[in-house]
């Protein structure tokens, strides 16, 4: 069976359940960092040298890189769907996967560490600021986009708009958006509607 190590309140394991159930697949989710430990054992790091979650395990394959996996997931169970099949689209949506994880999820990191991970008393506020000021020109990127477009890529649901979502997600959890975006709160609440975003997306923040 196929197995996801990791946390259920990691937002790149979040990622890979998410496109499990999506894709109805059957798997074995184990609890793995934070409070859970495991991840810093020789055992574990064997698996992932990073020492970090989500780590798939396929059979005798072992993967790990959130988004990888989510690649990975879509290609082999949902080639031409979720995984597109011509080059432009499939790159159309890998770039939106990349601009994730190297744009939005780097920029709002602190106010989500300081507001939920930090014990209030210790809270550095100006990093709190610098973050909600670097991530609400990248918000009004993706209201732009969904202005002119009904999902992330392709015209329509694909392996782009997981990880998206799950930021998306952990950014409105947050509660320090003002700015009312339209466009991207109806493309969210599309995400939302969907069966698989159950235990993912309708978890709090943690």
């Amino acid at each position: 069976m196929l197995k996801i190590w990791g946390r259920i309140t990691s937002i790149n394991v979040r990622k890979a359940v998410w496109t499990a159930q999506h894709l109805g697949l059957q798997f074995e989710r184990i609890d793995a960092g934070g409070a859970f430990g495991i991840v810093k054992t020789p055992e574990y790091i064997a698996l992932n040298p990073n020492s970090v979650v989500p780590t798939l395990i396929d059979g005798d394959f072992v993967l790990w890189e959130s988004n990888v996996i989510v690649r990975y997931l879509c290609a082999k169970h949902s080639m031409g769907d979720l995984y597109p099949s011509d080059l432009q689209e499939r790159f159309d949506a890998e770039r939106w996967m990349d601009w994730q994880q190297t744009t939005f999820s780097p920029s709002g990191r602190n106010a989500f560490w300081e507001l939920i991970r930090v014990p209030e008393a210790q809270r550095d506020m100006q990093k709190v600021e610098a973050s909600i000021a670097s991530t609400e020109p990248l918000l009004d990127r993706m209201e732009s986009h969904l202005s002119k477009n009904e999902f992330m890529a392709c015209g329509r649901f694909t392996m782009a708009d997981i990880p998206l979502a799950c930021e998306v997600h952990r950014w409105f959890g947050l509660g320090v958006s003002k700015t009312k975006r339209p466009h991207l709160e109806a493309w969210y609440a599309k995400i939302l509607a969907r069966p698989a975003s159950a235990n993912v997306l309708t978890l709090p923040l943690s």
